[in-house]
């Protein structure tokens, strides 16, 4: 098992070791097999980096490298090099919202150190066969957190006010709010409008693929 590294320069270090390794190598190296389909195979490319770089949060609502507090995201890039998807930052817990504020949010907590490490996503290349690219490590600059901020604090607001079933992925403009559930028949508990309880689908915060693929410009143009 590999351990949590001590520091940020060893951890990127390992991320940039990795680097141009497919997932079926890395798999085999940390003892992880990857599925011949990518639909069976949706997340299996974080587990396996988790694996490689010695994460250490598990399911727990911290950052993945724990001592470190920094988050581990994997960016599958289209064959443009374009982020292919949403990226998912936390789930939401919407009984508590409405006794939460930013500073104290999960969201904050997750996305104030971020190793994003790209990974093919061709649909044509086999799951196996797709590579791990180049690491960067990311802290939000003040214009970005503004926007992270403003978004969390609208969406959480509507949250709060019982207004969760009016939440669409439109809203939002580089963090959405959607369903995060294994199957649409998941329910949680959540405030309506007269503060009552209704159930509704479980919910995730997730960064736009525009949001991360000018992240990502950001920190090549950066290098």
């Amino acid at each position: 098992m590999v351990c949590e590294p001590k520091s940020e320069e060893e951890l990127l270090a390992r991320a940039w070791n990795v680097a141009g390794l497919t997932l079926g190598e890395l798999g085999a190296q940390v003892g992880v097999d990857v599925p011949d389909e990518g639909v069976r195979g949706k997340g299996v490319a974080g587990q396996i980096l988790e694996k490689a770089l010695g994460a250490s949060a598990g399911s727990r609502a911290e950052p993945d490298f724990v001592g470190l507090g920094i988050e581990l995201k994997t960016i599958p890039l289209d064959a443009s090099g374009k982020p292919k998807e949403s990226t998912f930052v936390a789930s939401i817990s919407l009984s508590a919202m409405a006794d939460t504020d930013w500073e104290q949010s999960v969201v904050l907590k997750k996305l104030a150190k971020v190793l994003f490490v790209p990974v093919e996503a061709a649909s044509a290349t086999p799951l196996r066969d797709r590579r791990v690219g180049r690491a960067y490590l990311w802290r939000p600059s003040e214009d970005e957190q503004r926007l992270l901020r403003t978004d969390w604090e609208r969406l959480a607001e509507m949250i709060a006010a019982g207004d969760v079933e009016r939440i669409t992925g439109h809203l939002g403009e580089v963090m959405q709010v959607r369903p995060k559930a294994a199957h649409g028949r998941a329910r949680r508990r959540a405030p309506d409008e007269e503060g009552a309880v209704q159930w509704t689908m479980p919910r995730g915060f997730y960064l736009r693929p525009a949001f991360t693929g000018a992240v990502l410009a950001r920190l090549r143009a950066e290098e």
